[in-house]
């Protein structure tokens, strides 16, 4: 069983929860993400990690309230625990491979859109660990959806918008990208995480001012082991899967039309049966739903 010692609403419908689980706090880094089951009958639910305590032993998550499990989740309390909670799962974030010192020769972008926040955090935080500052554009529809501002305002420099300028600059985060361009700033990477329209747009726009850019596909994951073929998605031509190839890709290879059709086609019975006949012998059958 994994302990929860904190359980905290964030905003309407989203909540954090730091959990007790040692082995994965010792062992994670950025990118990475868990996949946590309330009860041995509950379904197996994939989560960014959003921060970890290695000293601790605690990992902290950030969930946003989507079906019965999540619902379910939302309900716990310090001091309940979860069934299973196990990870580091997934391909850690490319820069925390590379040197450090090298690393602060480059200039890095972060947008978060809403949930987003939650695993860019740590990717911020990791680098300012490292000596290395970043710019960090964070959005939401509105005031009350800006999540995490105060701990990202304590390891990076935040540029906040939102949708309905209830807060800092109304607008897209395409537009304070454009803006931050405009007045001359110059990045050698971008990471975008967030709804998957937000990161094809951000990707459409980084792509026209040259500037690389990864994003992290974890929105599409289902089951998170590789087997039920929910997050299977085109980059720069080849299959992939976000849950065991990824889930951070280049945002400029990713075939965004595509991945999101097929987001939600995959969420019916109907839907799942025809992505099995047009997907041939490429397509996973480990969903139970095609036997496949």
């Amino acid at each position: 069983m994994y302990q929860i010692t904190k359980a905290k609403k964030l905003a309407d419908k989203i909540y954090l929860m730091d959990v007790v689980a040692p082995r994965v706090a010792a062992n994670c880094l950025p990118g990475q993400f868990i996949i946590a089951k309330v009860d041995k009958e509950g379904e197996r639910i994939p989560l960014t990690i959003c921060d970890y305590d290695r000293e601790n032993g605690t990992i902290t998550i950030v969930f946003q309230i989507v079906g019965a499990s999540t619902e379910k989740m939302s309900k716990l309390v310090a001091g309940d625990s979860f069934t299973d909670f196990v990870g580091p799962l997934g391909v850690a974030s490319e820069f925390t491979k590379e040197d450090p010192e090298a690393l602060k020769n480059k200039k890095f972008l972060f947008v978060a859109g809403g949930v987003g926040a939650a695993p860019v955090y740590p990717q911020v935080k990791w680098l300012h660990e490292h000596g290395i500052q970043a710019d960090v554009i964070v959005g939401a529809k509105t005031q009350s959806l800006i999540l995490l501002e105060e701990e990202m305002k304590a390891v990076g420099n935040v540029y906040i918008t939102t949708d309905d300028g209830s807060y800092e600059r109304k607008g897209m985060v395409t537009q304070v990208i454009q803006e931050l361009h405009d007045q001359g700033k110059q990045y050698d990477v971008c990471v975008a995480i967030g709804p998957m329209i937000m990161m094809k747009f951000v990707c459409k726009l980084t792509k026209e001012l040259g500037i690389p850019t990864i994003v992290s596909l974890n929105p599409i994951m289902v089951d998170g082991t590789g087997m039920c073929g929910g997050c299977r998605v085109s980059v720069g031509g080849e299959i992939k899967f976000a849950c065991v190839d990824g889930p951070e890709f280049d945002g400029h290879l990713v075939n965004w039309d595509e991945a999101m059709m097929r987001q939600q086609t995959y969420k019916t019975a109907e839907g799942r049966a025809m992505l099995k006949e047009l997907e041939g012998e490429t397509h996973h059958g480990g969903c139970g739903h095609c036997e496949g």
